[in-house]
């Protein structure tokens, strides 16, 4: 068998493709990615071991002007471009995970008739994919809530598979954590990042929270910064007094590959909320303060955020409204309410999809 997959742009459209691609290749499929000239995925998905061919595409701006006119043409290359990789390669059928790639991509495989998928990761779907849901045969979605957000022509499409997260993070265990990143068994703790740039806003907020919970005994925290912002982060703390040197409870770090190690001893999450992010966390069940990224496209970490808030796992923040002051009364808040922060991480687990990616491929097996 042979699928073609697509999304670019970023690690949230990238990270749920590649660990679909890696499924279906452990079962003998022959796998070719199709990713944007000088996007991310060209440099991820090569470095995976599969098979990479980039097109011209051009993300389409919102108003009429000398750019739109580019990018529709350059995008319209793309599309030639993507129709003959798919003749020359004879896919059983096309994945789109999202991102302007995918648009050309999945718009060329449909129209030669063969089998299309594509996987919405957020609670408010993108515009390429709102787009494309009228062409193909399926559309998986991360969360059931974005269901609605689709036209009523397409609903018969919809399946809720969640999103794709790396089996490692579901494998290890609060133990294992606590030794690699040398933290104490008897207290609570604290997971802090931004998503994989960090977050300057985020960043801000905490060197209040540090300061407020330095003499704690109950308190331990890993606040991963942002490589960008780490030296200012520093900076900060200093200014205000704070001696990262003899604060043991407190791991500042710029940036944790072994992102597993920190989800398995969390026991709260202050972060952004970006779809992976969301499906990680909620995976392991953990309790969720979130202040979603305001210019994220489409406002959709705004929409990831308020449905782990409906569903009780998440307390939101608004950006503009973030402080340190704010987010001490909430970890106070949430810290002094055992049963509330255990009904949290019911409600959390409820919404994890950790068979998303079973799910995605049995979706795929069925539909050809």
């Amino acid at each position: 068998m042979k699928a073609i997959i697509t999304g670019g742009g970023t690690g949230g459209h990238i990270y749920p493709a590649l660990a679909v691609a890696r499924a279906l290749a452990a079962k003998g499929w022959e796998i070719l990615y199709i990713g944007s000239q000088g996007g991310l995925e060209g440099r991820l998905v090569p470095a995976e071991g599969l098979s990479y061919k980039a097109v011209d595409v051009s993300p389409l701006p919102r108003k009429i002007s000398l750019r739109l006119l580019s990018s529709l043409l350059k995008t319209t290359k793309g599309f030639f471009q993507a129709r003959s990789l798919i003749k020359d390669f004879q896919p059983d059928i096309v994945l789109g995970t999202g991102g302007f790639v995918a648009g050309p991509v999945v718009l060329a495989a449909s129209l030669l008739k063969i089998p299309t998928v594509i996987h919405e990761q957020n609670v408010y779907p993108g515009l390429t994919n709102r787009l494309l849901s009228y062409r193909v045969d399926r559309i998986a979605l991360n969360f059931a809530d974005a269901g609605r957000y689709f036209s009523g022509r397409v609903r018969e499409k919809l399946r809720v598979t969640g999103n794709p997260i790396r089996e490692i993070i579901l494998q290890t265990t609060r133990e294992q954590g606590l030794k690699a990143l040398n933290l104490e068994d008897n207290k609570t703790t604290l997971l802090v990042f931004g998503g994989s740039q960090g977050s300057a806003s985020i960043n801000n907020a905490m060197v209040e929270v540090l300061k407020y919970f330095k003499d704690s005994s109950r308190l331990q925290a890993i606040h991963i910064t942002g490589e960008a912002n780490y030296q200012d982060f520093l900076k900060r703390c200093r200014e205000q007094g704070i001696d990262l040197a003899k604060e043991v409870n407190y791991k500042i770090i710029p940036y944790l590959a072994d992102m597993h190690f920190a989800y398995a001893v969390a026991d709260l999450i202050v972060s952004r909320a970006g779809a992976t992010g969301i499906a990680e966390i909620t995976a392991k069940g953990i309790p969720a303060i979130l202040a979603p990224y305001p210019y994220a496209a489409g406002n959709h970490q705004e929409y990831n955020a308020r449905n782990l808030a409906e569903h009780g796992a998440a307390v939101v923040i608004e950006d503009r409204k973030l402080s340190g002051r704010l987010l001490i009364e909430t970890l106070e808040e949430l810290l002094n309410d055992d049963e509330r922060l255990e009904e949290m991480k019911k409600n959390s687990l409820k919404l994890g999809q950790p068979e998303a990616r079973e799910k995605l491929v049995s979706l795929i097996e069925e539909l050809i």
